[in-house]
């Protein structure tokens, strides 16, 4: 099984990407699995320090986030994501396998 951790600039990058390399495949407007995939685990923005709210959850200090837009994705074959694959220390998402 080959595991991927991507980053992209932003979600459209990501999906443009993702359908390009037949990770999804496109019909009707809908999104699915490609051949061979066995997931996609869309991680999205990353937190790396909560933002403060007060009692009625307006916004005191907003959110720090990690700079792109993140995915993992399981599948049978190797994929070559390119710049888009990262390698992670700590991640925020991990496949049992």
């Amino acid at each position: 099984m080959n595991i991927a951790k991507l980053k992209y600039t932003n979600k459209e990058t990501a999906i443009a990407d993702l359908i390009s390399k037949e990770v999804y495949k496109e019909i009707k407007d809908e999104l699915f699995y490609g051949d061979g995939i066995q997931a996609i685990v869309e991680i999205g923005l990353i937190v790396l320090k909560n933002g403060t709210y007060d009692a009625d959850f307006n916004e005191i200090t907003a959110p720090i986030f990690e700079d792109g837009y993140h995915y993992d994705v399981m599948s049978e074959n190797k994929i070559d994501f390119g710049i888009n694959e990262i390698q992670v220390k700590t991640p925020k998402h991990t496949f049992a396998i």
